[in-house]
């Protein structure tokens, strides 16, 4: 049953004075509800066959101007519901909701709001690692802003603007804004896609998120090598950190939280099983010879039920959370110390062992295809952002495969 609006009178509610209002009949999904015209008139004066109220009607100054009046409101009302067709709205909305929508009688939620109130559900959800990034764009927005609340509207292409320069005023990164440009996008799109803000006023159309290409993050295999053999005690504070950079590019560049919450539970029959953290996505991989010699130093008289790592330390879930958070900022930091150790130029962080792993790989001419499944990755032109900087004189040897 589609959705539809009538103009009728509701003879159930005749006022004392013999007058009964003239009401817009929505129904939608088979159920129907009444909505005011803030009009009424005697039964006896309403057209039920042309829905309008009769000429002969003496209770207003001009009938055909109440008429119209009905129609063009009318007009609108369906049009609303049009729009909301079109953008695939209409279907998942309640016959209460979409009153809401089209007497605009619902609260109006402010940008802050709206994206606290995600926030909320994120860690409701055990999505602590997403709720963090909405936290930060939230802060940022709050502190330029300098205001208790921003409308939606307020979140136009000006907006938008003028929250960049001052981003790069400060001296932060094109990709730092990029990052918090993708975030506001993702909450305006969950805002329209729910019916709160209107597509019309969506900023982005006009406003186009920048961003610049990273710096190779990828170092050599013969640089690798000189991690492995790094001479270190069990009781140095650079063991773990080593071993985690070593780990991370032997298990297929797999990510520092996905590292954090690996179970010995996780490794059957010589192989590590797990889900990816931030997209579910099973990983199957093969435990070699190289890798377990590293991590069979942390499995030693532990339960399945026990991480792998000394990582996550307290039992909440949200502090868990917390746990990785502060020992990737200790993990970064202490892989300078180990770069300098071992005369490494790049600059190493957590996320240089999933690309290194994936550039060597192509240098060995692993196909992009396999790549891509080793790296978890949907698309191919997310692995191609892995080896957009292969060495030059790589590039050139296979240029010279051209030559006839």
């Amino acid at each position: 049953m589609k959705t539809n609006i009538t103009l009728s009178i509701d003879t159930r509610r005749k006022r004392k004075d013999g007058m009964c209002p003239i009401i817009f009949r929505l129904s939608h999904h088979r159920k129907t509800i009444a909505i005011s015209t803030g009009f009424a008139v005697p039964p006896e004066y309403w057209n039920e066959k042309n829905r309008e109220v009769k000429r002969t009607y003496k209770g207003v100054s001009s009938v055909a101007r109440l008429n119209n009046l009905l129609v063009k409101k009318k007009t609108e009302l369906r049009d609303d519901i049009n729009s909301l067709e079109e953008n695939k709205r209409l279907e998942g909305l309640s016959i209460t909701d979409l009153k809401d929508i089209l007497t605009k009688t619902t609260k109006k939620i402010t940008f802050f709001e709206y994206t606290q109130q995600l926030i909320d559900e994120m860690e409701e959800a055990n999505r602590f690692g997403n709720a963090r990034a909405y936290k930060s764009v939230l802060g940022a927005l709050k502190n330029f802003h300098g205001k208790k609340n921003l409308r939606f509207e307020e979140v136009n292409y000006t907006f938008l603007k003028k929250f960049e320069t001052a981003h790069l005023k400060k001296g932060n990164s094109v990709n730092g804004l990029s990052t918090y440009m993708r975030t506001i996008r993702a909450v305006y799109n969950k805002s329209i896609h729910q019916g709160i803000v209107s597509a019309d006023n969506y900023p982005f159309k006009k406003y186009k998120i920048k961003s610049q290409p990273t710096a190779k993050r990828a170092i050599s295999k013969n640089k690798i090598k000189r991690v492995l053999d790094l001479k270190l005690a069990p009781d140095s504070p650079l063991f773990h950190t080593r071993n985690y950079f070593l780990c991370s590019y032997l298990m297929n560049g797999i990510s520092f939280i996905d590292m954090a919450f690996l179970k010995v539970g996780n490794i059957i029959d010589g192989r590590i099983q797990y889900r990816r953290q931030k997209t579910a996505r099973p990983y199957d991989i093969k435990v070699t010879e190289q890798l377990s010699s590293i991590i069979g130093y942390y499995l030693k008289d532990k339960k399945k039920s026990e991480f792998i790592f000394p990582i996550v330390r307290r039992e909440a879930l949200q502090d868990q959370y917390y746990d990785v958070q502060w020992e990737r900022k200790r993990y970064n930091k202490r892989l300078k110390e180990i770069a300098k150790l071992c005369d490494i130029e790049e600059k190493l962080t957590s996320y240089v062992s999933r690309h290194s792993m994936a550039t060597n790989l192509i240098l060995n001419d692993v196909p992009i295809n396999a790549l891509s499944k080793m790296l978890g990755h949907s698309k191919l032109q997310t692995t191609e952002i892995y080896i957009k900087n292969l060495p030059t004189h790589i590039m050139d040897e296979y240029q010279e495969r051209l030559e006839i």
